[in-house]
């Protein structure tokens, strides 16, 4: 699981494996700077200098969401983005949502 996420892909989960344990989360979270490992889901907080330019960063998000078939979950605040990204088939944390979030973390955000 060492290689960088940002060139794996996404890949199709439709449940009947294992979420990852603690060691395997432990390795992988160093590779997602920012984010968090909070109620078996990872969490990210993200603020922009205003509305239009997190909307921008949402629909950059939104067309990576679609070309990887992984979905994050997220609320907008005027100014400020809140993420929650696991793997809702196993309800807990797979490969798929660092790969994601470390995709969303090389998204330009202005």
């Amino acid at each position: 699981m060492s290689e960088d996420l940002t060139t794996k892909r996404c890949v199709p989960c439709e449940g009947g494996v294992a979420a990852l344990g603690e060691g395997e989360v432990c390795e992988l979270l160093p590779q997602v700077p920012g984010w968090r490992v909070e109620g078996g889901r990872l969490r990210r907080e993200l603020r922009f200098r205003d509305f239009v330019a997190l909307i921008a960063f949402v629909n950059r998000v939104a067309a990576l969401a679609e070309a990887e078939g992984h979905h994050p979950d997220f609320c907008v605040h005027y100014d400020r983005l809140d993420f929650q990204v696991w793997t809702h088939a196993i309800d807990g944390l797979s490969e798929n949502d660092f790969v994601l979030a470390a995709k969303i973390e090389a998204l330009p955000r202005e």
